[in-house]
């Protein structure tokens, strides 16, 4: 694996300045990340920018699941719940180490607007597991009886608690997912940069032929020349098709903004994660989810039209947020002192689209005798007494008939993405979500080997990207228990404690031993610093290979320390940004401004500006 360190950052940049490209990525999310690990597969002269740290954006800031989008089969939106569910899957198989099964709790009230019945629940879950391939496995779905959610979910709200279900679902970490598509594609030979804005492009003729970017860092101003340009920037998306000075184009993102406040697990304890109508009749649901001693709920879903870069969390989100979890958990009593950490994310919706993955709106609702076909036709091929080709044929036609009515409101506009090609040459994939990113980047990309080959004449392959694993992510996807054992029992072998080991192998996967090679250097910084040995391996690590130049980045977006570890992270943050700073051989100026920049971050996330 070559190294990828903010020390080569010099040399990164003469090769951004002097060669030609065949395809830059303007932006370093998941939808970035996917296009380029698949490009520079594919034999593709690769260049990525991004303005901020990877996956600093959207990308860092999400549910953090990988999830199937049952929300959606209210709407029959089969399509896109099928698409989902299979890329789940494939996501699982390329990045074996990061999205994990944990089954998903629907607790079911009998109250106005609710999202769900218990028939339809039952219809939508059976449905949803036929399209994972999971109907006749350990994760199928199961309805629970109002005894059964109050003993599997003790403090739930009991009143007006008709009964519940549970079905396959997948945590995820968003940031990991994008830095370890990155760290592929620069194994594959891409060549990527991080704090390098796009400012322009320069022309030949009517056509594009190179983006004008700016060093962040520097101030540095360059071109890179290129065959091809394409636009994966999310909610930016527009900003960037307005530097594209011979088109105009017509605003195409409408972001909505979602936020995730977190307390400790004494607070509010759920056994797995919980999703639950917010009972505000606002057609939103709500998610409830533990995470390493922490429990964390969300989310809002909000139009937002504020600074892309720093979406905050207001005092009205987290009022919302309170009144619905306190609502269902009745003891719970969580009050904003309660609050230790928080975030706030941009989705990156396209406007005229409907039913939000996470809150979709009605798309068009069926009739009831409609669903009533439906449901009897899924109940006949789950008897073998229909063909599944008849069965997807009804979803179609219904599918196509509602996906494009919808109500306007915020939780109403599509998750779905678009690929568009403009006549300068300007390619954008915008919208989508992180399920989805490798199928969104495999359509650009089969749009980008087909433009190459026609100008170069050229043959290029496309990767196989639905089995081309991620960084760490190269071992059998059947045996993640047995592989992360033997990655731990390798660290372990090393010296680590074996609890610290197996916390490793869980975020680096079969990259456990490259993190121990630098074994050496982590203990002297340990001793030296006086910080955990297995917290100096993965910093060391993450500064040699995963392009970290601040704590900021490594607190929260190489680990989960800011969102999840919060207090650990405040007795380690001195000694983190002094490794950092002699690592790096940064300057004092450069090392104030990087701790200004986490207190800053530290007061932003604790809601401090709330809270005082």
């Amino acid at each position: 694996m070559p190294k990828f360190s903010f020390k080569d950052r010099e040399d990164i940049k003469n090769n951004l300045k002097s060669d030609d490209y065949e395809l830059v990525i303007i932006g370093g999310g998941i939808t970035g990340a996917g296009v380029a690990i698949q490009a520079a597969a594919s034999g593709v002269k690769t260049a990525l920018i991004e303005m901020q740290d990877f996956s600093e954006g959207t990308s860092s800031r999400s549910t953090k699941l990988v999830h199937g989008g049952i929300r959606y089969l209210k709407q029959f939106d089969i399509e896109v719940v099928a698409d989902t569910v299979t890329e789940r899957a494939v996501v699982q198989q390329i990045a074996p180490h990061i999205p994990q099964p944990d089954p998903m709790l629907m607790p079911l009230y009998d109250e106005e607007d609710v999202t769900f019945n218990p028939f339809r629940l039952q219809v939508a879950m059976d449905l949803y597991d036929s399209l994972a391939g999971v109907k006749n496995s350990k994760f199928a779905n199961k309805m629970l009886s109002k005894e059964e959610v109050i003993q599997k979910q003790p403090g739930v709200m009991e009143d007006g608690l008709i009964c519940g279900g549970v079905y396959l679902d997948f945590n995820n970490n968003d940031s990991r997912l994008t830095i370890e598509n990155i760290k592929q594609a620069n194994a594959d030979g891409a060549d990527m940069l991080s704090h390098a804005k796009a400012i322009g492009f320069t022309y030949d003729g009517d056509k594009i032929n190179g983006v004008e970017v700016e060093d962040a860092l520097t101030g540095d101003k360059f071109t890179i020349k290129t065959q091809l340009v394409i636009n994966t920037t999310g909610p930016w998306s527009d900003t960037i098709r307005d530097l594209d000075e011979k088109k105009d184009y017509p605003s195409q993102m409408r972001p909505t903004k979602g936020v995730h406040l977190t307390v400790d697990n004494s607070k509010i304890k759920v056994n797995q994660p919980t999703y639950f109508d917010s009972g505000e009749q606002d057609g939103r649901m709500v998610f409830v989810i533990p995470r390493e001693e922490k429990t964390y709920f969300g989310t809002t879903d909000t139009d937002y039209d504020g600074d892309f870069e720093k979406p905050t969390v207001s005092q009205d989100d987290v009022d919302y947020l309170l009144r619905v979890v306190n609502r269902r958990f009745p003891k719970a009593n969580i009050t904003l002192d309660d609050i230790e950490t928080s975030w706030a994310g941009l989705r990156p919706l396209i406007d005229g689209n409907n039913a939000s993955d996470y809150n979709g709106g009605d798309s068009g609702r069926l009739s009831n005798t409609t669903f009533d076909e439906l449901a009897d036709a899924f109940e006949k091929y789950n008897h073998n007494e229909l063909e599944r080709d008849t069965v997807e044929d009804m979803l179609a036609d219904v599918a196509s008939n509602t996906s494009e009515r919808g109500d306007g409101g915020p939780s109403s506009v599509s998750r779905g993405s678009d690929l568009s090609i403009s006549e300068t040459g300007l390619i954008t994939l915008a919208g989508g979500k992180i399920t989805d990113y490798r199928k969104m980047a495999e359509g650009a990309m089969k749009q980008i080997i087909a433009i190459l080959e026609e100008n170069n004449d050229k043959k290029y392959t496309l990767v196989k990207s639905k089995t081309y694993p991620v960084s760490g992510g190269q071992f059998d996807p059947t045996r993640v228990e047995e592989s992360i054992e033997s990655f731990a029992n390798l660290g372990a072998s090393r010296g680590l404690k074996y609890a610290d080991a197996k916390r490793l192998a869980k975020v680096y996967g079969s990259n456990m031993s490259n993190v121990l090679r630098y074994f050496p250097e982590a203990e002297k910084y340990a001793e030296k610093y006086d910080i955990q040995l297995s917290v100096a391996l993965g910093l060391v690590y993450a500064l040699e290979e995963e392009m970290v130049y601040s704590p900021l980045d490594f607190f929260e977006r190489r680990t989960t320390f800011l969102l999840f570890q919060f207090d650990r992270m405040q007795k380690i943050k001195d000694a983190v940004a002094q490794i950092i700073q002699e690592h790096l051989g940064l300057s004092d100026e450069e090392a104030s401004a990087q701790k200004e920049e986490l207190e800053a971050q530290i007061k932003e996330t604790s809601l401090a500006y709330l809270k005082d």
